[in-house]
């Protein structure tokens, strides 16, 4: 018996152990409830006040810098749109040069036309078969605008300042407060005067009110665009500022520059053609009908047009547009800075932030997502050099045709098929995503600019040989 009490006894010590333990752990455990409550509180009252009011912001403050005080997190990511990362089609790699005193730059984007010396052949007789050299993040814009070599090339007026930079104050002090008058203003100047009257690439007031952070549309050219387009779709008197729904805001603000435009009269106002709808041979049928021309080639002599940066209007004939996609869903996703959910002031390539651009939508990996990307942009590129190759073969032809002595009526079909050639063609170079915005229309617009070139050749041959060739 007092064998058994013995082998019993050492158990007490151990009951206790236990039951300390589970005291510890439990008050451990209630610790990190009342710590992980603390946090979701603290959060929660984070999300409440997604920013908080360190200075008084006002219609008449474009300095990024002092927006960024309220909002440091967009400001942070908005400084590095001086990033210069290469996607495989895009983006720019730095290149450095010398300084001077007529450009101060030390480095630039690559030279699209050493990529590609059949550029300088398309755009012969104008500015850009000067100077022409990959796109870079916002923060360059409104250097490389100054300081590209076409202003040495021609006397470019205001309207080019539309694009490149902060205009809003700029456009109220001209106008007494009347944009659309400053606008109207800012236009007729030579260039070297109007770039005198801004400071900033794009700034936040450019797209925000600062009174209640909401997007709205600055740039009377758009504002202009879109009455006419809608206008063109039956509906009337469209106010983006009114109508539109958050979502096409989203797209509107990045399209008040990302878009084709030419400048119209002698004061040179900023027109968006899209008086009979946003696709190619609309605009081109704007053009033709209003007799306008950017140049005249100066190897062949044809009124050549100039395609720009045509975004906006690619973008809107694609799956994503019709998807109820933005340009700010992929360009400047949403991402979580603690409790807050802010949309990535980057602004960059959807393959560079595949996984807040792409993924939340996408359920593949980043590297199928970047080769879906790439193979569009593979198929577009290729036609595009097919195209290239046409419109330089039109070139050519219509060059001998001039050399043997064809009338200018003899030549005027081929001069009207090499407009329309290179119109098409630049639609697609000059539009910054390689086809991705809307695959299946860049491959139409590329196919019927290589069938106008074909076309253009054909209308050089004489009946004789036209015959010939058949046999």
């Amino acid at each position: 018996m007092s064998n058994q009490i013995n082998n019993e006894q050492p158990k007490k010590p151990k009951i206790a152990t236990l039951i300390a333990l589970i005291s510890v752990a439990s008050a451990i455990i209630a610790v990190g409830i009342v710590a992980l409550l603390v946090n979701i509180f603290e959060h929660k009252q984070e999300a409440k006040n997604p920013f908080f009011k360190v200075v008084e912001l006002n219609d008449t403050i474009e300095d990024t810098s002092v927006w960024g005080k309220n909002f440091p997190h967009q400001y942070d990511a908005y400084l590095k749109t001086v990033d210069q990362v290469r996607t495989k089609y895009g983006g720019s790699e730095a290149v450095p040069r010398t300084p001077s005193n007529v450009d101060p730059r030390s480095v630039v984007a690559q030279s699209r036309l050493e990529e590609d010396p059949r550029l300088k052949t398309m755009w012969a007789g104008y500015a850009f078969a000067v100077d022409f050299r990959e796109e870079r993040g916002h923060a360059y814009m409104l250097d490389d605008q100054t300081f590209t070599e076409r202003q040495r090339i021609v006397k470019q007026p205001g309207t080019c300042i539309n694009c490149h930079a902060s205009t809003y104050i700029a456009y109220k002090k001209l106008g007494n407060d009347d944009i659309t008058k400053g606008f109207e203003k800012l236009n007729s100047m030579p260039y070297t005067e109007a770039r005198k009257l801004v400071s900033h690439p794009v700034s936040c007031i450019d797209c925000h009110d600062p009174s209640t952070m909401q997007l709205r549309i600055t740039r009377p050219a758009l504002i202009e665009g879109l009455r006419a387009f809608k206008s063109s779709q039956g509906v009337q008197n469209y106010d983006v500022n009114k109508m539109a729904t958050r979502q096409e805001m989203r797209v509107y603000v990045c399209a008040q520059c990302h878009v084709e435009y030419y400048f119209k009269g002698q004061d040179k106002q900023l027109v968006y053609p899209w008086q009979k709808g946003i696709k190619v041979e609309n605009i081109v049928a704007y053009y033709d009908e209003a007799g306008f021309k950017d140049w005249s080639h100066s190897e062949t002599g044809a009124p050549c047009l100039k395609a720009q940066h045509p975004e906006f209007e690619l973008f809107s004939q694609g799956i994503h547009a019709r998807s109820g996609v933005a340009c700010a869903d992929c360009h400047m996703p949403y991402k979580r800075v603690g409790a807050v959910k802010i949309s990535d002031h980057q602004v960059r390539s959807p393959v560079l932030n595949i996984s807040h651009a792409c993924q939340t939508c996408h359920r593949w990996s980043e590297n199928e997502l970047k080769a879906r990307v790439e193979n569009i942009q593979d198929k577009t590129f290729q036609l595009r050099n097919i195209a290239m190759d046409a419109l330089i073969d039109l070139i050519k032809d219509i060059k001998t045709a001039k050399a043997s002595g064809k009338s200018e009526t003899e030549l005027a079909k081929a001069l009207d098929f090499q407009r329309k050639a290179q119109f098409y063609l630049d639609f697609i170079e000059a539009e910054n995503s390689t086809g991705f915005h809307a695959s299946q229309e860049a491959a139409r617009i590329l196919a019927e600019s290589i069938n106008f070139s074909r076309l253009g050749q054909a209308s050089l041959k004489t009946p004789q040989a036209i015959l010939a060739t058949n046999k």
